[in-house]
């Protein structure tokens, strides 16, 4: 079934999300759904076969069971806010739990969003390519800071160009009323 989400148009520019579940079934099915939503999708079966493929490609987004064993959903979690690289790297931690404590556990973390089982796909999906408009975002906003950081700089130079020379200029406009006024004495 096709999710009523927006789906990304196909491209080489599709965000990539990284899905890692130790249920092969669950990663098979989390897989295929975000596929067909129109994204890339990488799948590691561990949490540390997740920060592997992290390694071997940039992905956009993951989206990761929270209870897993070994490195869990929390852990990843912190794993990738420890590294420059991938600390804006949105994470979103399913979980089969209703208790809080996972929940606040991966917040603490540094997750972005916490998904209870059972979920609809369609809202996974429109919580994902939100969370993704969001970073879009916020690159952008930062690339604006940059380049308006770049006309502040330039600015400044302009003035400090122009300060000399008008310096220069009022120095030679001193020199010459003096020489006017030693003329006329």
């Amino acid at each position: 079934m096709k999710s009523d989400a927006e789906p990304i148009p196909a491209s080489t520019d599709q965000p990539r999300v990284l899905v890692v579940d130790h249920n092969r079934t669950n990663l098979a099915v989390m897989t295929r759904r975000i596929t067909e939503a129109g994204y890339r999708v990488t799948a590691a079966e561990s949490g540390a076969n997740a920060i592997a493929e992290l390694h071997r490609k940039p992905v956009d987004l993951v989206l990761a069971e929270l209870y897993m064993p070994h490195i869990d959903g929390a852990e990843l979690t912190s794993a990738i806010r420890s590294q420059a690289p991938w600390r804006d790297l949105p994470v979103m931690l399913i979980t089969g739990k209703s208790a809080p404590s996972g929940a606040v556990r991966a917040y603490e973390a540094g997750a972005d969003d916490v998904i209870l089982k059972p979920f609809h796909f369609e809202v996974l999906i429109a919580r994902i390519a939100r969370r993704l408009a969001r970073v879009r975002s916020i690159h952008v906003l930062r690339e604006d800071n940059a380049a308006l950081d770049a006309r502040i700089v330039t600015r400044a130079i302009e003035l400090g160009e122009m300060r000399e020379r008008w310096l220069t200029a009022e120095t030679e406009r001193q020199r010459l009323a003096a020489l006017v006024e030693r003329d006329q004495a």
